[in-house]
């Protein structure tokens, strides 16, 4: 599905949604979006204005980015212990 209909769908939709879901909704179209290889640019154009998506997509940003930087330092300290001196030739 392209990033436009989802937004129209979304532009349709939240309406019926209650405002204190709304947050949650948004969350769950960009996941839906981003786990159908939606590059977040597109939502972002896509939805421009829509301050909801904005700011879940904005989450998702930052919480991956999040993820990948505790990844990235768990690897760290894995390999931390293995120092060149350590390893017979």
């Amino acid at each position: 599905m392209s990033e436009s209909v989802a937004s129209e769908i979304w532009g349709e939709l939240k309406r019926y949604v209650n405002a204190v879901d709304r947050g949650e909704a948004a969350e769950t179209v960009v996941a839906i979006l981003i786990d159908n290889d939606s590059d977040p640019e597109d939502i972002k154009e896509a939805f421009k204005g829509d301050s909801d998506i904005k700011r879940a997509l904005s989450n998702y940003i930052n919480d991956d980015k999040e993820d990948y930087d505790e990844e990235e330092s768990e690897d760290e300290e894995d390999y931390k212990d293995f120092e060149d001196e350590d390893w017979e030739n």
